[in-house]
């Protein structure tokens, strides 16, 4: 009955407004925990996601590639006399009208029971248990790549995942290698998919897009970090490490050792396999003979048949991957920054494990997917506390092994606060600093310096106070004797010489 091209533009549209409205439902609704959060957040996403293809198809609509859209228009709406459009507009329209009322069943048809299913759906994300549901990173397979790799070093986990981010630290030499770039790759494609499901409304493309574009521009300035443009004649010498006039026997070269041998082999194009005395027989070779006149066989594949041109081409080259290694290091320090709440928890959940035991671990876990399922705003539910420990940040308590790792079960008493109680050596250190002791030292005429820390005792305060004025007693200013001028001649005197020798007129 109705236009095929022009009926299926209306119900895109239409289709493109009803999801905007649910998006928004959506959004004003509270979620009641951090996983009703993150599927809320996914519903949304899911619902842009309809947005954007159905825009997609409405644009090849318009575009009207195969004049469908045209023909449909020119056939039931233009007419070759203008006075004839509207006539042809209103039978039209009666035409729709009386479809209608033939068929009254058809006149409500709307697909707007499919789309409120996306309110009630539950996306399916997938975490690892390390993860715990977007809770920490699980960075064990990029830990085990690091310490086996030949940039990495041999550290703790708890220790890598602090410091993953800083490549910065790393020689540069180690950061130009095809297994860094692939170690960089994975890290990046972690990082993506884990922020992709944790913070699905992140636009991560436009992100990069931006980063892109100010790298290219810092890239050109040599501002890059880790990354600045250095004297190409300190690059040069870095390269040629081994100036041959400075030897004159291969042996002498076999006492540098392999890794230097290869170096500067594969800094002029040769081969740098073999033993050690091959290498240093190639290497000897270029005393006496030009890298250009030196037989095809010395060098590596590749790079025989044009010496300038394979220089010029590996100077492209790795001039490239150092572009494209620094613009994924960029990337990888944005992803931290956003993620570095998830770091900081991720650290602190890796050295509170190397504390606790197998049945302790998989107790905590339970414990954890128990409080998530069953987590709730609401403030009126009572919390069970039969040890009276501390409230944490989520407003529950803290663990007990948190408890007795601080000490919070230790009092400490200041008299200068009024007997008031400290609990644990950390919040003890603290107090010194805090208002409340230093009113207190005010109240005695005493300046709270460091001199009286760990003193909470009145009299033990006053009696320090006493010695350290009496020792500023003997160290007192004296300006008479101390006080220094200086005459015309430029001869130096205190002021009691330099008043008497004026008085005197020999000044």
């Amino acid at each position: 009955m109705a236009s095929t091209v022009l009926e299926a533009t209306r119900a895109k549209h239409e289709d493109m407004e009803r999801l905007e409205r649910l998006a928004v439902r959506e959004l004003q609704r509270e979620p009641a925990n951090a996983r009703d959060r993150l599927y809320q957040s996914h519903r949304v996403r899911h619902m842009l996601d309809l947005v954007i293809s159905t825009s997609g198809k409405l644009v090849e609509i318009y575009e009207d590639k195969d004049n469908a859209r045209k023909d449909e228009i020119s056939n039931h709406l233009s007419s070759p006399v203008q006075a004839e459009i509207f006539p042809k507009f209103y039978d039209r329209l009666k035409e729709i009208r009386d479809y209608h009322r033939r068929n009254p069943s058809a006149r409500f048809v709307s697909a707007t029971d499919d789309f409120e299913e996306l309110l009630k759906e539950e996306p399916a994300i997938e975490f690892t248990g390390e993860e715990a549901f977007g809770r920490y990173l699980d960075l064990h397979e990029l830990y085990n790549e690091f310490i086996n790799s030949k940039f990495g070093t041999p550290m703790e986990y708890s220790a890598y995942i602090g410091t993953f981010s800083h490549v910065e630290k790393m020689a540069q030499n180690l950061r130009t290698s095809r297994q860094y770039r692939e170690y960089l790759e994975h890290i990046l494609e972690y990082l993506t998919s884990f922020l992709y499901r944790t913070e699905p409304l992140q636009d991560i493309e436009k992100i990069f897009a931006k980063l892109e574009s100010e790298f290219e521009e810092q890239w050109t300035n040599g501002e890059v970090p880790g990354w600045e443009s250095k004297d190409p004649e300190k690059e040069s010498a870095q390269e040629s490490v081994i100036d041959l006039d400075y030897y004159t026997t291969v042996e002498e070269l076999v006492e540098l050792g392999p890794e230097k041998l290869k170096e500067a082999l594969a800094a002029r194009g040769l081969k740098s396999g073999g033993t050690v005395q091959q290498r240093a027989d190639r290497l000897f070779l270029l005393k006496h003979t030009p890298l250009e006149q030196l037989d095809r066989k010395h060098f590596a594949k590749g790079s025989h048949s044009s010496v300038s041109n394979a220089t010029s081409n590996g100077n492209n080259f790795k001039d490239n991957l150092k572009k494209e290694i620094a613009l994924m290091e960029v990337k990888m320090r944005r992803l931290c920054e956003l993620l570095d709440e998830v770091i900081v928890r991720t650290k602190e959940n890796a050295e509170k494990k190397l504390t606790l035991t197998f049945e302790e671990m998989e107790a905590e876990r339970e414990e954890e997917e128990v409080q998530a399922d069953s987590e709730s705003d609401d403030e009126d539910q009572q919390i069970y506390n039969p040890l009276k420990l501390p409230m944490g940040w989520d407003g529950k308590p803290i663990p007990y092994w948190l408890y007795k790792l601080h000490g919070l079960g230790q009092e400490f008493k200041c008299e200068i606060c009024g007997n008031h109680s400290y609990w644990g050596r950390r919040a003890y250190e603290r107090h010194f600093k805090e208002w409340r002791h230093q009113h207190g030292m005010r109240c005695l005429g005493i300046p709270n310096t460091k001199n009286f820390n760990e003193i909470t005792s009145i009299q033990e305060a006053k009696e320090l106070w006493e010695k350290i004025q009496q020792r500023q007693g003997l160290n007192k200013w004296r300006p008479d004797l101390e006080e220094e001028y200086e005459d015309q001649e430029g001869n130096i005197y205190n002021k009691k010489t330099y008043t008497d020798l004026q008085r005197q007129g020999l000044i």
